[in-house]
């Protein structure tokens, strides 16, 4: 250790002989890393924003069904029925970290409004249990649920947009019961609703569950979903579900698992801030080699000097290797600390983005700066200065020492 501060004493000396070839070497890693971690920030908000969205809007973190649901239970929803979850809710929303349990009746059919006939996808709520879960999904019109029992409904925005209908009208949804039969009721629209997807909007509707149930003519649930405190605990306590609900008659699925538009688009980005990181590295390797190299050059008489009193060739190395070391982590220092202030100027300001593919809205985002990104790209630096080192310090090492001390004769 007292080694390594010695290295590090001679190099800063050596470094402040030629204050503005370092300051410039400084400034361009610190350039790279400040660029860096303005796009890991945007990157790691969208991720951030769009996992919330996804849980907040649709699947909230846990989803309990029976077994085979989603493979099967779109073509034939009524042999996957779950009971009203009264016996059970208590006992769920009783472990830590759940913050809400309710159940939801999946069901399609057909919504007219005068001559505009369109087929939807709905959901049976309990808008009591769903408010916290359902807190992404944003009323543009009107308002949302009340009650169970509410003879009300509120439409997607493209779905009412397709029927022509607006708050206060009044449309016929038409259903296949249990039993085979035709199921409809006339029900008000109460609101107008958008999320993070368009598809979805185009084509959902909500309604009270017990309106729901008695449409579709049959008790219970689709799902069952559980709001968490953290996404950070969805595994934790699917674990202490499993001790509660045998496995033969309930299916815990956590909410990547069906979160699929959410799992690309992380894959995706993520590639691309690495090809950022590749290209931010390959311009920080090449600058600091050349400063390096032109620094071995400038001193190869020294280097000479340093060989003939009998000093290791790993030695001249490694003074070059901690030089370009210390460039490394000054650079990522005051690049992570103007990287902070600009994620805190930006986001405070807000970026107007327009509407990504899948969405029907623009959004403002905002760069996140986490410790996270901060040691990536400390790191980034570190390596990408000490890569660049090597070279020019074992050219050094290499010198010829009678060649060295005659170089600027």
């Amino acid at each position: 250790m007292r080694q390594f501060f010695s290295d590090l004493v001679i190099a800063w000396r050596n470094l402040a002989r030629n204050r503005q070839r370092t300051a410039v070497s400084i400034l361009t890693v610190a350039s790279g890393i400040v660029a860096f971690s303005l796009a890991s920030g945007f990157i790691a908000w969208i991720f951030v924003d769009m996992r919330d969205s996804t849980v907040r809007s649709q699947l909230g973190h846990v989803q309990i069904v029976r077994p085979d649901y989603f493979e099967k239970g779109v073509a034939d929803p009524y042999r996957f029925l779950l009971g009203d979850g009264r016996e059970l809710f208590p006992k769920l929303a009783g472990l830590k970290g759940v913050v809400s349990v309710t159940p939801r009746l999946a069901f399609s059919g057909l919504a007219s409004l005068g001559d505009a006939t369109v087929s939807f996808i709905g959901e049976g709520v309990s808008p009591a249990g769903e408010r916290p879960i359902s807190a992404r999904i944003n009323i543009d019109d009107g308002r949302d649920l009340k009650d169970d029992n509410e003879a009300a409904v509120i439409l997607g925005e493209g779905l009412a947009q397709s029927l022509g209908a607006k708050v206060g009208d009044k449309i016929v949804l038409l259903v296949t019961t249990e039993q085979g039969g035709a199921g409809a009721v006339e029900t008000e629209v109460v609101g107008v609703f958008n999320t993070t997807s368009k598809e979805f909007d185009d084509h959902a509707l909500r309604l009270p569950i017990q309106r729901a149930r008695t449409l579709m003519r049959v008790e219970g649930a689709t799902a069952w979903v559980m709001l968490l405190d953290s996404h950070l605990l969805t595994q934790k306590v699917i674990e202490q579900l499993k001790v509660i609900l045998p496995a033969n008659a309930y299916q815990l699925v956590p909410w990547s698992a069906l979160a699929d538009f959410y799992n690309k688009t992380v894959t995706l980005f993520t590639s691309q801030i690495q090809v950022v990181k590749v290209i931010i590295g390959l311009i920080i390797v090449l600058s600091i080699s050349n400063t390096q190299t032109m620094s071995v050059l400038e001193r190869t008489t020294e280097i000479g000097t340093v060989l003939a009193l009998g000093q290791k060739r790993s030695v001249v190395m490694r003074f070059f290797i901690v030089e370009g070391i210390l460039i490394g982590l000054l650079g990522g220092l005051i690049g992570i600390s103007v990287g902070w202030l600009a994620a805190q100027g930006i986001s405070a300001i807000g970026i107007p983005m327009p509407p990504a593919p899948g969405m029907a809205h623009g959004f403002t985002g905002a760069v996140l700066f986490t410790p996270e990104i901060a040691v990536e790209s400390v790191t980034l630096a570190v390596i990408t200065t000490l890569i660049a080192s090597i070279l020019p310090a074992f050219r050094a090492s290499r010198l010829n020492i009678v060649d060295a001390l005659r170089y600027n004769q």
